[in-house]
């Protein structure tokens, strides 16, 4: 069967705001990746696997004479003792280039992983799919690359994952916590009557508050830590402001939510480090020198200017009301 002749893309790669986002959960938030990966291509890992990145930077043509760039969205391996690859790329519409795109990355991912041994070249394909942040009628549930050879074929499967089969609620069950930044994606159509009712604005804004209250249910049960909620928040906020640029109503109805929160957790993280770092200074470099001292005394201050109480104070650095008072009070003796 003949298919269509294949043209030379022209558009950019990379450098899209979603890309972005996309790379910056997979670093700051890597094992939010594992229960994607699951979901996904079928996998049991329990989440406690090891993640371990590749360059997203490949280079196409001779050593010596002018290189093309690609830059993938990610390449890593999960495991210890034994470790499978896996390449995913993170799409935000549908795309005819996306397969020829993804024929150039496993090819390039593969080659790095390659072993030459004489006349021999052993390559093993990633284990690809990729994330459509908007899909329709028309988005397939998976795709298929057909390699060609003299005496034979191989079918390289290529899965799919689509944001809009994925409730908020399945998103939380299913601790796809990676998926939450671009969870407005489901709301897009409804952009223009959010900007005019008020009473469809509260209820996406609802559904954001939604989110923080389960996030921070997460956080106090030690599952997600305070750097990955933080994260996901401001990951939540650059989404909205792209894809919302032209409804400036829903833009500043999820800041107001998302934002107000990643202020909390960044004044909680602060006051906890300056407290515990003062201490450890004050006790290991001498009372006398009062460097402990005046660290409690600054923080004091400070979240006495954030109108906190006492035991609301002990509740953000982590600590209890009596181990608050015996630390202040020894270092003041």
């Amino acid at each position: 069967m003949e298919g269509r002749r294949l043209k030379k893309r022209t558009k950019p790669y990379g450098g899209a705001v979603y890309d972005d986002v996309f790379r910056t959960l997979l670093i700051d938030c890597r094992q939010l990746i594992i229960p994607v990966v699951n979901e996904v291509f079928g996998e049991d890992y329990s989440g406690d696997e090891e993640v371990v990145f590749s360059q997203n930077e490949h280079f196409l043509g001779p050593q010596d004479g002018q290189r093309e760039k690609r830059i993938t969205d990610t390449s890593f391996t999960i495991g210890r003792e034994v470790r499978k690859r896996y390449l995913m790329e993170c799409q935000s519409r549908q795309d005819n280039s996306m397969l020829i795109r993804i024929f150039e990355y496993m090819t390039l991912v593969a080659l790095e992983d390659g072993q030459l041994e004489k006349d021999s070249l052993q390559v093993t394909f990633p284990r690809s799919a990729v994330l459509y942040l908007r899909s329709s009628r028309t988005t397939p549930d998976r795709m298929e690359i057909r390699i060609r050879t003299p005496g034979d074929e191989m079918l390289y499967e290529v899965r799919v994952l689509r944001l809009a089969d994925y409730s908020l609620e399945e998103i939380f069950q299913k601790n796809l916590l990676f998926l939450l930044p671009f969870y407005i994606f489901t709301h897009e159509k409804h952009f223009a009557e959010y900007q005019k009712n008020a009473v469809k604005l509260e209820a996406l804004k609802a559904e954001y508050r939604y989110i923080v209250q389960r996030l921070d249910a997460l956080t106090e049960q030690g599952k997600v830590n305070v750097i990955v909620c933080r994260t996901l928040m401001e990951m939540c906020i650059r989404v909205t402001e792209k894809i919302a640029v032209k409804f400036d109503k829903v833009r500043e109805g999820v800041k107001e939510i998302m934002g107000g929160k990643i202020l909390e957790y960044e004044t909680k993280t602060i006051l906890r480090q300056g407290y515990n770092q003062g201490l450890s200074q004050g006790l290991s470099q001498g009372l006398s020198q009062g460097t402990g001292q005046t660290r409690v005394s600054d923080i004091d201050n400070l979240m006495k200017n954030l109108g906190l109480t006492l035991d609301e104070e002990c509740r953000a650095i982590g600590i209890t009301r009596d181990d608050y008072q015996s630390a202040k009070e020894m270092l003041q003796e």
